[in-house]
């Protein structure tokens, strides 16, 4: 009868299997992922137009792109950790709110960079890169999109509304009725999108020193929300 021993137990494939991936070609790629997440670190900040900037989700972009990476590093060289971790991963529920679109490309972004620079293709992370974050600069600072406001006008009385009308056609390019409600028997509320070609501060004066009028309110609007 044969004996087992401690050394017989450590001499595992599972152990053996570790030795065959490259220190150097790991530090390289996980070097790649940190350098490309910076570059996206840089490339979100520059280009965030929201309302309040969140440092800790830029963060949250460097260490997706090195997360990956390490994952991609690990699945690449043994078929049944890769099927255990996709098993792993479909378990995984993401509870945090996307509300701006432009945060989700940055998402992907950083993802498919870490399985690049995990699977080696160095090169072409670098030349995707450079190439997405020219895109974003241009199209997202340099190109000027006219967003709509929300004008809210509260008055009482008989004939403001075909003043506010008038005055609407003359000073935007463009609005539309939105909403209009009638609280205690005449007053009302009445809500506009419009689209401006003067200052909006001065538009909301204008609609304030109509006679009725009580209250003029404008908000930006983007489509996602107000602010």
């Amino acid at each position: 009868m044969e004996s087992v021993n401690f050394s017989d137990i450590f001499k595992s494939s599972f152990l053996e299997k570790t030795e065959s991936f490259s220190i150097i070609d790991s530090l390289i790629g996980l070097f790649m992922a940190f350098a490309i997440g910076l570059f996206i670190y840089a490339v979100y900040k520059k280009t965030f137009s929201g309302v309040i900037y969140s440092h800790t989700f830029n963060i949250s972009l460097i260490i997706m792109t090195m997360a990956t990476a390490l994952i991609i590093m690990g699945i690449s060289s043994n078929v049944l950790l890769s099927l255990g971790m996709v098993g792993a991963l479909s378990i995984v529920r993401f509870r945090t709110p996307i509300k701006d679109p432009m945060d989700l490309v940055y998402l992907f972004w950083a993802i498919v960079a870490g399985i690049l620079c995990g699977a080696g293709f160095i090169p072409l992370v670098i030349i995707g890169s450079l190439l997405i974050g020219l895109v974003l600069v241009l199209f997202v600072n340099k190109i000027t999109i006219q967003n709509p406001y929300l004008l809210i006008v509260k008055y009482g009385g008989e004939g403001v509304e075909s003043q506010l009308e008038s005055l609407l056609s003359k000073v935007t390019n463009k609005h539309m009725m939105k909403s209009k409600s009638i609280m205690n028997g005449n007053q009302v509320e009445i809500t506009y999108e419009v689209r401006m070609i003067k200052d909006q501060s001065q538009v909301v004066n204008n609609v304030t020193n109509l006679s009725g009028v009580e209250s003029a309110v404008m908000l930006s609007y983007d489509g996602n929300f107000t602010a």
